[in-house]
C-alpha cells in the first residue's frame, strides 16, 4: 500500500462536495479555519480596479503592519502573516475566530508599477494600492479645431 502514500493528501470529490455543502449551508459564517504551516488559512480579499490602479483590501484584525508580509514576484501578489492563537488558560463557550498562519496569492492580469505600490494599515484593514504600469493606462486624445 505504500504506492498510495502520495495520494493521501488529495481530497476526494466526495470530501470536497461535503466541505462545500457544509461551508455554504450548514456553517456559512465560517470562512476560515485554524491555519497550519502545511495548510494556511485563505485570506479573504476584496480587489477592485480603477483606470489608474488595482486596489486590494484585506481584514487582518489584531496584527501590526510589520506582521504582514507582502511581495510581488513576476505577476503574482502574495500576502502572508499569522493570526495569534487564542488564550489557552480559559474555557471557551464559543471559539469561532480563526488563528494561525494565513496566505493568499493571486495573479495580477495587469502590469503594475511595483516601485510606486503603497500599503496602508488602518483599524485592522490592509489596503494595498498598485498603480497600473504607464503603458496600459487609458490615454485620451483631445480633438483640436482649426
Amino acid at each position: 500500500m505504500t504506492f498510495m502514500a502520495p495520494f493521501r493528501e488529495i481530497m476526494s470529490l466526495r470530501e470536497a462536495m461535503d466541505r462545500l455543502f457544509e461551508e455554504s449551508f450548514v456553517r456559512p459564517w465560517v470562512t476560515w479555519r485554524r491555519g497550519t504551516p502545511e495548510e494556511p488559512l485563505r485570506l479573504p480579499l476584496d480587489v477592485y480596479t480603477t483606470p489608474d490602479e488595482i486596489v486590494v483590501v484585506a481584514s487582518v484584525p489584531g496584527l501590526l503592519p510589520e506582521e504582514v508580509d507582502i511581495s510581488i514576484q513576476g505577476d503574482t501578489l502574495t500576502i502572508r502573516g499569522e493570526l495569534r492563537p487564542p488564550l489557552d488558560n480559559v474555557e471557551y463557550l464559543f471559539q469561532e475566530r480563526p488563528y494561525g498562519p494565513f496566505a493568499r496569492s493571486l495573479v495580477l492580469n495587469v502590469p503594475v508599477d511595483v516601485e510606486k505600490a503603497e500599503a496602508t494599515f488602518e483599524n485592522g484593514v490592509l489596503t494595498l494600492t498598485l498603480p497600473k504600469a504607464e503603458e496600459i493606462r487609458p490615454k485620451t486624445i483631445k480633438v483640436k479645431t482649426k
